[in-house]
Formats: C-alpha cells, structure tokens, sequence
C-alpha cells in the first residue's frame, strides 16, 4: 500500500510541465484519514468480576425477618457472557458475615414476671442468582453505564425463635420461654439495580452499581 502514491506522483509531474505556472505537490494529493477512535468494549466478550460488597435492610433489624441485622459485609464474584454488544447474561453468587439478633424471652405470668434478652450471632448469608445485564458503551471512552435484573436463591438466614410453654407444680402452663431457634431456610430472591463501568484497559476495568434485592415474604429486603 505504500507505493501508490509513489506511483500517483509521476502524471502529476508532467502535468507540471505542460501547463506552465502550474504546479501540484505531491503532499497536497496525499489524504490521511484520522485514527480511530480506541476500542475498550467488545462486541462479545466474556466478564470476570471480583467485588466486596455492603448490605442494610430496609428495616430496622427488630422487624426484619430473614437478615435480622441492620448490615453486613462481603464479597462476590460475577460471571458474564456480552453476546452481543449491549446485551450479556450471567451468574454472580456472594457472601456476607451478619451480626444477626438473637432474642430470647421469659415470662411467668403467676409471678408477673417479663425478661427478654438479646445477643448478637455471626452468620454467613448467601445468594446465587441468574443475571441479564443491559450496558450502553459510550462511543470513544472508557465508559459504560449498565442496568440489570436477576432471580435466584438466598439462604443461611431466616431463623425463628421457638418458644414452649411449660409448668410449675399447681400452677398450670403459666411459663413461656424461648428454647431455642429453626434452621436457616432458603428463599427466592429478585434483584434490579444499575451502575457504571470504566475500563482501564481492554481488559481491565472498574465497576460501581447499587441493586434492591426482594426476598420472598414480607419486611425482608435488603440493599
């Protein structure tokens, strides 16, 4: 390719000389297109992404009902296919370490006797979920602003108290106390959020986005 305009130079040369006072530089016949714009998001790719992660419920923890914490804190990882520019589809599973409430009551109603008490228990709470992601690269930078949707499972959370009556010799069941608490269950979970993408590289990028996250019942979702 690079001969041609050698080649084009020699007619222009002639033309020179046959029209006296005419002339006609090479340099002026010569076009040069401006670069490209850079590419940082492919047509189809597929994403890897690793991330730490902070969660509040939407109510206070007394009156949640799967998390029974005000917040926590973890970590995920996100796995995603782009089959087409703007469209991708994924996976992403995390974890959190939650400081949940345990609360525990005693009550003797012949003595008018009410204690309650509450102390606080490490649990791991998870979820994997099913993702479509829908992104908007903007043309010529590193940016692109994205929403998305999943559905999946949560679990490791949920406890409830299990309180039995019991009996004082002439008395009846006058006493209610807490015995202890069920095992986790595990529910469904929806999740709509946005965010932005920033690419340092190709292949290298930082993401940033928020989500709400529905849990099947009520007084259980979470940000």
């Amino acid at each position: 390719m690079k001969k041609l305009p050698l080649c084009l130079l020699g007619p222009a040369l002639f033309a020179s000389i046959g029209f006296a006072g005419v002339g006609y530089s090479g340099k002026e016949l010569k076009q040069v297109a401006p670069p490209p714009c850079p590419e940082w998001y492919a047509d189809r790719e597929f994403n890897v992404s690793l991330w730490g992660t902070y969660v509040f419920t939407g109510t206070n923890w007394i009156d949640d009902r799967y998390i029974e914490a005000d917040h926590a804190w973890g970590g995920g990882i996100d796995l995603k296919y782009f089959f087409m520019r703007y469209i991708g589809v994924g996976i992403e599973g995390w974890v959190v370490d939650a400081r949940q409430a345990r609360q525990h009551i005693f009550v003797d109603f012949s003595d008018g006797i009410f204690a309650k008490s509450i102390h606080r228990e490490g649990n791991a709470i998870g979820a994997v979920l099913g993702t479509l992601t829908l992104r908007y690269p903007i043309s010529c930078t590193r940016f692109a602003p994205y929403i998305f949707g999943g559905a999946g499972g949560i679990f490791g959370a949920g406890q409830k108290q299990i309180n039995e009556r019991f009996t004082e010799p002439g008395e009846g069941f006058d006493i209610v106390a807490t015995t202890g608490h069920t095992d986790a269950e595990t529910r469904a979970i929806g999740q709509v959020g946005g965010g932005m993408e920033i690419r340092l590289t190709p292949h290298i990028g930082w993401v940033s986005d928020f989500s709400w996250n529905f849990v099947d019942g009520p007084n259980n979702n979470f940000g």
